[in-house]
């Protein structure tokens, strides 16, 4: 049985990932809502003439909000899988999960009021 290269293996691995990723954006409205918002907050990023470090932390909590909002969308759809009936433990599981995009989403609404109050205020 003859291996795949390295190189192969990461390309597939990097298509699953983007296929993933547009899954994701087709079909969850919280995600298309953080995608709107994303592209409004990097609007306002080149209307303000944010720094090169505004930006870095900027965009390193879009990141994180897309990101755990992805690993929560994934945590709810495989606790529907293995359990489609109400449960309480999937329930708390759930709750757990949506409570980590809420302390990201809280953070990273707390780096945009840091970088953009100063500048309309």
């Amino acid at each position: 049985m003859a291996r795949e290269s390295f190189f192969k293996n990461r390309i597939r691995s990097i298509g699953y990932a983007f296929k993933g990723l547009f899954l994701l954006i087709a079909t969850e409205s919280s995600i298309q809502i953080q995608l709107v918002i994303a592209l409004l907050i990097t609007g306002a990023g080149f209307y303000f003439q944010i720094s090169n470090t505004e930006w870095i932390v900027q965009m390193l909590a879009i990141g994180m909000v897309m990101g755990v909002e992805g690993a929560n969308t994934a945590i709810e759809k495989l606790s529907d899988y293995v359990q489609p009936k109400n449960d309480p433990k999937i329930g708390l599981i759930k709750d757990v999960s949506a409570g980590a995009v809420m302390i990201v989403s809280i953070a990273a609404s707390i780096v945009g009021l840091i970088i953009y109050l100063p500048k309309i205020i």
